[in-house]
């Protein structure tokens, strides 16, 4: 696998430990373009960056090494863990982002991005679980990927997770909606998602459930739970 070297200064100095790095965090850009995202990225005052950026042609830029910490998760939770710039490793895909004018991701993307994953996964023995993206760790203020990021390809080259849907619907139907809500957030706080309270609704719901929708139903991102979101939700913790 091809990297060029495109050095970040932001960065903290500290040297973690190979053992450290438990998660991979995957991002779009959200920027007009290439140039003006690796500005950023690349410039102190800016206080972002990541370990890989790749671009609509595949290519693998290296911004910061893997044993440093780049800010790129910011404010963030999954699981027991928290503020995750520490115990991760930030790739950013270019793409506009949703600000901008929202894109496919190219197939040179992706295939570039699967590659790195994989040698990452292996090197530092990352849990599937814990391959995830902007929005799954930081749902009341991220959309990135967002729901054109193909999940369930990675899946398919075994990277992340997916579920496997039976047509049972008995268990789901019977529910009212407060108790709906309740198993749908339980299910969801099993996974790793935080932000949220397992038996009483909250204004930050509505975005929690967005998030879960761009990951996993992304053909309806409404805010709202229906039938398929509580069986996704209910399979997701039986295939780690």
């Amino acid at each position: 696998m091809k990297l060029v070297k495109l050095k970040s200064q932001t960065f903290s100095k500290k040297i973690r430990k190979v053992r450290e790095i438990k998660l991979l965090i995957i991002h779009y850009t959200g920027m007009q373009s290439m140039r003006v995202a690796i500005k950023r990225l690349v410039e102190t005052k800016n206080q972002v960056s990541c370990h890989y950026l790749i671009s609509r042609e595949g290519k693998i830029f290296q911004m910061v090494e893997d044993n440093r910490i780049a800010w790129h998760a910011g404010k963030s939770k999954w699981g027991n863990l928290k503020d995750l710039n520490d115990k991760s490793i930030g790739i950013e895909l270019v793409n506009r982002g949703h600000k901008y004018g929202y894109q496919k991701f190219s197939k040179k993307q992706i295939s570039s991005l699967i590659t790195l994953c994989h040698k990452l996964k292996s090197k530092y023995k990352i849990k599937n679980h814990l391959i995830l993206g902007h929005s799954d760790i930081a749902p009341l203020r991220k959309s990135d990927p967002g729901e054109k990021f193909p999940w369930i390809k990675l899946k398919k080259k075994r990277i992340g997770i997916w579920y496997s849907l039976s047509k049972d619907k008995s268990l789901f139907t019977k529910l009212n909606k407060k108790d709906a809500r309740n198993f749908f957030f339980r299910n969801l706080h099993k996974i790793g998602y935080r932000y949220f309270y397992k038996d009483k609704p909250s204004k930050t719901d509505k975005l929690v459930i967005k998030s879960f929708q761009r990951r996993f139903r992304s053909e309806k991102v409404n805010g709202q739970i229906d039938l398929e979101c509580l069986k996704i939700s209910d399979n997701l913790p039986k295939n780690p």
